[in-house]
């Protein structure tokens, strides 16, 4: 799949944006030359010119039909193990598409996306086709409100009956999921990315700044319970832009948990 440059690179240090651009273009090149791969795209920052020093690589292929993915992937994991030294990956499954994430010595992140040519495409915007024809992938569900509302209130009642237990480190788990929550449905309603947190830092300032207070420095119990509060607060808050009547049904029994 690769050719024999990728082993000129220095396997010690921190990945410069050349070896990037260097790595992500032999890439593309192993994916024109690999019969099965009809379509090939960039996805991610450098799809919409927002790639900086920090960026990874984000790359999308399209299968031929009939083309067997498993044997696809265990090529394609050979050779990023054999060229480009790969000491760890994982999958993640998504839709008809399955993300491959590769780490590199050096840091350097390469995230491969295998999907069938017929639903072959942009999911997002930070899509930029190198070659071939896009296909129609499947619409991405809705946001499912409801149940992210269920589980941060479900956090609430949660993470204070472990504070009382004195299980603080669960309570700082519960917490922290619970501010995670209130982000994402801000996030849902504000037409912001949410997927690990990446439209957080756009999240309007008066949200950011009430819940730098569920922000933990301790295990002190009562440091936790004051971050709670104020994670309450701003989920009823936050529910109330979505559904005030929602809001309205969950304050009393939230406010009667945290007494």
């Amino acid at each position: 799949v690769q050719d024999g440059n990728a082993r000129g690179w220095k396997r010690a240090g921190v990945f410069t944006p050349a070896r990037r651009d260097a790595v992500r273009r032999q890439l593309l090149d192993g994916a024109r030359r690999d019969e099965r791969i009809v379509a090939a795209a960039i996805t991610g920052s450098a799809a919409q010119s927002g790639e900086d020093a920090w960026s990874d690589i984000d790359l999308a292929f399209g299968l031929a039909d009939g083309a067997d993915r498993d044997a696809v992937l265990a090529d394609w994991t050979m050779s990023l193990e054999r060229d480009w030294q790969a000491v760890h990956y994982w999958d993640l499954p998504f839709g008809p598409s399955l993300f491959r994430a590769f780490l590199l010595p050096d840091g350097l992140e390469v995230d491969i996306s295998f999907t069938p040519a017929s639903a072959f495409g942009p999911y997002t915007p930070s899509f930029s086709l190198v070659f071939g024809v896009p296909g129609k992938p499947p619409a991405l569900p809705a946001p499912d409100t409801r149940r992210l509302i269920g589980i941060a209130w479900h956090h609430v009642l949660h993470a204070r009956a472990s504070i009382e237990r004195e299980r603080l480190w669960q309570a700082v788990h519960l917490i922290s999921a619970l501010r995670d929550h209130i982000f994402t449905l801000a996030g849902i309603r504000l037409g912001l990315p949410t997927t690990a947190g990446k439209g957080f830092d756009a999240l309007p300032v008066e949200l950011r700044t009430s819940l730098q207070r569920s922000l933990i420095a301790s295990l002190d119990a009562g440091e936790l319970r004051q971050a709670l509060a104020a994670s309450a607060d701003a989920l009823l808050d936050e529910v109330a832009r979505h559904d005030p009547a929602v809001a309205a049904s969950l304050t009393v029994p939230l406010r009667r948990a945290l007494k």
